[in-house]
């Protein structure tokens, strides 16, 4: 029986191919990537189908007409900022099941060959914030991976701004991406195609961020408080997390039940997570099973600590200046006069990466509509409402309103919008594409008025780290061959650089 390729494989074969026709090809001179990294002005493409990403033209804004007919546009009533599923992450952890990527879908997540690098991209993509200078940044959820009291000291740190620093346990990196880890399945940047050498001591070492520059909003995912986004925390895994061993290996025998991929989609209309597995159980009966394989020692850290969802909210409320709301995050937030954002706490806390509908939440959204006057109103959460346990109540309920235009999400990892024609008036579902996995951008989206109603005005940002280890992470995960490139996390045109008009509702 044949094996699956590995991930080292396919970075080196796709290398190899891009070298090829590379060779044959006279040099020009490049457009360069614009330092605002709005993709209006340029953004990133592989001209050659090799495997190369270069700096090219901007996308332009195209009109989108399901809703309302173009109009003129009045005044600016708001801008935003969507920063969603960062995956800050302890890429040296022993409580990270890596392992499990070589089971392929949908474990793929487990383990990426940019993982060291989630942080510096965080801080890249405040730049292009900082550049676009919005009245609120959404930070979407999902802003850490595992749960852990270091990723989120990290990426609460890279919001803040000053100095942060990545690597955990013992001065530089020590994981699976070692160039001492024999490993045929991980690459290692020191050895593997592309070649980075010393890759992983700059990823681990101090960088500075400039921080968000903007007001900014927390929304919860699932990653936020559970373990691989899917399970609890328990006395094994934060024995795990603490201790001085890892599983890099997969355990003899283990694999993956039959009938787990049936129904699984990448993501876009089922609304499938590409974070974690579909069953809270699987993660922890892999981690047994693995209790019991061959361990790698490593470096301890008492920073990694799991933390409890009610620790998480805390921490989020008071680095982001919100008033307590006790342990969930549902609350609301005006920006400017006329637009008020409400944010939906749709994580399970028993487990389970799906987002839920909570009893009581509906009545509470429907009494902050009712409170919200004649402001636009926009409603945020991390999973899309269209896929929560649910979520078809919180539709109901934002279906009636007149006022309600758009519902933001993350999650998914992939750039979509949707119109939902209703009697009201119809508003946009609108998911943003991750930090984590290619083409790794945040939306930048702009309420106006206008002589027919109301538009929004959205485009993709790059993030714009300096030096050269954002454009190395961009690299990587283009080239991953269980990432967002073959995945198609970018979306079409109408998904990324649009106009979205809304007409005016009579009566």
């Amino acid at each position: 029986m044949s094996r699956p390729i590995t991930r080292r494989q396919a970075l080196g074969e796709m290398l190899l191919g891009t070298a090829l026709i590379a060779g044959g090809c006279g040099a020009g001179a490049r457009p360069s990537a614009d330092a605002s990294g709005s993709t209006l002005r340029s953004t990133w493409r592989d001209p050659r189908g090799t495997g190369t990403l270069a700096p090219a033209a901007g996308e332009p804004l195209t009109p989108r007409t399901e809703l309302g007919p173009p109009a003129t546009v009045l005044s600016v009533l708001a801008t935003l900022a969507h920063v969603t599923d960062a995956h800050v992450l302890d890429a040296e952890s022993p409580a990270r099941v890596t392992f499990l990527d070589r089971l392929g879908p949908p474990f793929q997540s487990t383990f990426r060959p940019h993982e060291t690098l989630t942080a510096q991209v965080l801080a890249g993509v405040l730049r292009s914030v900082r550049a676009l200078a919005p009245d609120v940044l959404i930070q979407g959820g999902d802003l850490i991976d595992n749960d852990q009291a270091n990723e989120l000291a990290l990426a609460l740190g890279v919001l803040r701004g000053g100095t942060a620093r990545p690597g955990s346990g013992a001065t530089g990196y020590v994981g699976v991406q070692s160039a001492s880890d024999a490993d045929p399945f991980y690459y290692r940047p020191d050895l593997d195609a592309p070649l980075h050498p010393g890759l992983l001591t700059r990823a681990t070492s101090r960088f500075t961020s400039p921080g968000a520059g903007a007001p900014w909003l927390p929304v919860l995912g699932d990653h936020d408080i559970l373990v691989a986004g899917e399970i609890a925390p328990t006395s094994q895994t934060r024995s795990l997390a603490l201790g001085d061993q890892a599983v890099w290996d997969l355990p003899p025998g283990l694999t993956a039940p039959p009938g787990l991929l049936a129904g699984r989609g990448a993501g876009g209309a089922t609304g499938v997570s590409p974070d974690g597995p579909p069953d809270p159980g699987l993660v922890d009966h892999f981690l047994a099973q693995a209790l019991g394989a061959p361990k790698v020692r490593v470096p301890s850290d008492p920073r990694r600590r799991e933390l409890e969802p009610a620790e998480t909210v805390a921490a989020l409320q008071a680095a982001s200046r919100r008033p307590a709301s006790g342990i969930r995050l549902d609350y609301h937030a005006d920006i400017g006069p006329q637009v008020r954002a409400l944010v939906l706490d749709l994580a399970r806390r028993a487990g389970g990466s799906g987002g839920i509908v909570v009893p009581g939440q509906a009545d509470w959204l429907a009494g902050q509509l009712a409170a919200a006057g004649d402001r636009w109103i926009l409603v945020i959460s991390h999973q899309p409402l269209t896929s929560a346990e649910g979520g078809d109540q919180i539709l109901d309920v934002l279906d009636r309103h007149p006022r309600v235009i758009a519902a933001i999400s993350g999650h998914v990892h992939r750039n979509r919008i949707v119109a939902r024609p209703t009697a009201a008036g119809g508003y946009w579902l609108i998911s943003t594409a991750s930090l984590i996995d290619y083409p790794q951008q945040a939306r930048a989206l702009r309420v106006l008025a206008t002589t027919d109603g109301v538009a929004i005005r959205t485009w993709m940002l790059d993030h714009v780290f300096p030096g050269d280890l954002g454009t190395i992470s961009r690299e990587l995960s283009y080239l991953d061959a269980q990432g967002g490139r073959p995945e198609g996390f970018t979306g079409d045109h109408v998904d990324r650089n649009v106009t979205l008009y809304r007409a005016r509702v009579s009566g």
